[in-house]
């Protein structure tokens, strides 16, 4: 979901340039990897990194045909008008963590990459009970602007267009999580060239203006 306005706005103008007619359909990672696991007959599919090589090594997705796209990294939102914790540094922000009503969280690899981070801070146990795990599909910013996590952590292209949330900044430094996605061939794709040219375009310099607008760097 984090690449959905991204891929969205590339793959457009990759059919203006090209002519040829590209149809994405965005859904959480977990789901989009089972349903290519399944055999559905997709011709291309971008997900985090280590999930394309699951699927490589799992005969899913056409060996060598990796592209990386981006680099999208985590921010923190509160609900508009809320309190703004400071999070400038590592201490800072376990303090606002373990001062927030609720945390908010994504099932993807920034929502596990967070939890390690909790075991680290050995606060993992102590926040157990206040931390929301949004639905596959759901961005942790529409949480927070209901009232319903008070911090939310999820890649900033998820939370940077939405109302009703403060978008606090990065992680600070040396926390920062950033997940790389990628793009590949399906194994069951007869347009694997045609896909590969999309890549190809998608991880050109053409396309890193688009990538910085929506919140993320080329890879």
């Amino acid at each position: 979901m984090a690449t959905r306005q991204l891929l969205a706005e590339l793959a457009a103008e990759h059919q203006r340039l090209t002519g040829c007619t590209v149809s994405i359909e965005s859904v959480g990672g977990v789901d989009a990897a089972r349903r290519v696991q399944g055999g559905e007959p997709f011709d291309a599919v971008v997900l985090a990194a280590d999930a394309i090589d699951k699927l490589v090594a799992g005969g899913h997705a056409v060996a060598g045909s990796r592209v990386d796209l981006v680099r999208s990294g985590v921010a923190i939102a509160v609900r508009a008008g809320a309190p703004r914790p400071d999070i400038g540094s590592e201490a800072a922000l376990r303090r606002a963590v373990q001062a927030a009503a609720s945390v908010g969280y994504s099932t993807g690899p920034s929502g596990m990459a967070l939890m390690q981070l909790f075991d680290r801070w050995g606060i993992a146990a102590e926040v157990r009970q206040r931390t929301v795990q949004a639905p596959p599909g759901v961005p942790v910013g529409t949480l927070v602007a209901r009232g319903e996590v008070a911090l939310g952590f999820q890649q900033l292209s998820e939370l940077m267009h939405l109302d009703g949330i403060e978008v606090l900044g990065p992680m600070p430094g040396p926390l920062r999580i950033v997940t790389i996605f990628s793009g590949a061939v399906c194994a069951g794709s007869a347009r694997a060239e045609a896909v590969r040219r999309m890549l190809d375009f998608m991880a050109s310099p053409q396309a890193d203006q688009v990538k910085r607008r929506h919140g993320m760097e080329p890879a």
